[in-house]
C-alpha cells in the first residue's frame, strides 16, 4: 500500500501562485508515476500533471508552461508549483500514484485550490 497526503491548497488572486506538495509513504517502491489530478465542481477529474520515474513529465494543454511538476526523492514527495492561477484552475487537486504497469491506482484525499477573480 501507498499513503499520499497533500498539502499547499488555499485561496490566491488570479495570477498568482501557489506550490502543492504531496509526500508518500508505505512501498513507494512500486510507484513507478506521480501525477497531479483536479476535479472542480461538477466536472470529470481530470490529469493536469505527471512525472515518469525517469523524469519525463507530461501536462495538460491547459496548464502547460504555467504548472511545473517536479519530485524530491530523497523526501518521497511530488510538487506543483502553479503560477499565473486563474479562476478556471479552482478545484481541488489530488495526488495520484502509479506503480509499475498499472494506472494511478493509489490517490491523496485532494486539497482545495481556490482563484478569485
Amino acid at each position: 500500500q501507498v499513503q499520499l497526503v497533500e498539502s499547499g491548497g488555499g485561496l490566491v488572486q488570479a495570477g498568482g501562485s501557489l506550490r502543492l506538495s504531496c509526500a508518500a509513504s508505505g512501498i513507494i517502491f512500486s510507484i513507478n508515476a506521480m501525477g497531479w489530478y483536479r476535479q472542480a465542481s461538477g466536472n470529470q477529474r481530470e490529469l493536469v500533471a505527471a512525472i515518469i520515474s525517469g523524469g519525463r513529465t507530461n501536462y495538460a494543454g491547459s496548464v502547460k508552461g504555467r504548472f511545473t511538476i517536479s519530485r524530491d526523492n530523497a523526501k518521497n514527495t511530488v510538487y506543483l508549483q502553479m503560477n499565473g492561477l486563474k479562476p478556471e484552475d479552482t478545484a481541488v487537486y489530488f495526488c495520484a500514484a502509479a506503480p509499475a504497469g498499472r494506472t494511478f491506482d493509489y490517490w491523496g484525499q485532494g486539497t482545495q485550490v481556490t482563484v478569485s477573480s
